[in-house]
């Protein structure tokens, strides 16, 4: 939600602010940018629900939006996307999705896209390292009636860890999103025929590979303190860890390009 902040306190707070799919301040920016740049653009945006969608939680509050993201391309709207598992944040005003897939023209090849918490355990999941579940990662890995992820972009405000914060990075934000992310890299989670583990780990599969772009916030909302540390990682199946493409610092705001 890169114009309009994340901390709001209710459903009235945010009301104002919703936006229009194609027709918000968001999509006309990222509209302009990508024909001006002649590249693909994402953001992400509170968008406000047609009469008919809006519901009220169970516990109370009034789902009037969805913390939403837009993409475009240099033609124009390529795709859309709703948060799926919400943060205590959005549960004051915004409506829960599902996972979605955008098809991109061949040299993109198949992009997915996710939105902060989407990384994390669903509930009511109990996670751990070993097991998972691992719901964004087996996505993005699933090739049933769709094809495998190659692009994955997550646009995130994860909080900052507070440990080590007289370091640059956050590191322990950035191993935990690995961490989330182990069945793309991770030898053990690899479809791999028996005994050939080793052969993978020297050789991985360059068709298993996914690109992922993080988009985190730095910088502080009210009170609350974000992680920064935005990432892009190469991970390729069987590969045993993740590649750090490249990093953004802890407090660091601007614009990084990376050839991958």
């Amino acid at each position: 939600m890169i114009f309009t902040g994340y901390v709001f306190p209710n459903a009235e707070a945010i009301t104002p602010f919703l936006e229009e799919p194609k027709e918000g301040p968001t999509s006309k920016f990222c509209e302009a940018l990508a024909r001006r740049l002649n590249c693909y653009v994402t953001a992400g945006y509170p968008e406000v629900l047609k009469p008919e969608e809006r519901e009220m939680r169970e516990d109370g509050p009034s789902m009037v939006g969805a913390n939403s993201a837009v993409l475009y391309s240099p033609e124009g709207w390529s795709g859309d996307y709703r948060k799926v598992n919400m943060w205590e944040t959005d549960k004051t005003w915004a409506k829960p999705e599902r996972f979605s897939l955008s098809k991109l023209p061949s040299e993109v090849q198949t992009m997915s896209m996710g939105i902060c918490m989407d990384l994390n355990p669903h509930p009511p999941s109990l996670w751990s390292l070993e097991d998972g579940p691992y719901e964004i990662a087996d996505y993005c890995r699933n090739t049933v009636d769709k094809p495998r992820t190659k692009i994955l972009v997550l646009l995130n405000a994860w909080l900052d860890s507070q440990e080590d914060t007289d370091r640059k990075w956050d590191t322990r934000t950035l191993n935990y999103w690995s961490a989330r992310l182990r069945p793309l890299w991770d030898i053990e989670h690899a479809d791999i025929p028996f005994g050939n583990k080793e052969s993978i780990r020297t050789h991985p599969d360059f068709s298993k590979e996914t690109i992922v772009i993080i988009c985190n916030r730095c910088g502080s909302d009210y009170d609350t303190l974000f992680a920064g540390t935005s990432t892009v990682l190469r991970l390729r199946e069987g590969a045993g860890a993740p590649e750090v493409v490249g990093l953004m610092g802890r407090q660091e705001e601007g614009v990084r390009v990376w050839r991958i």
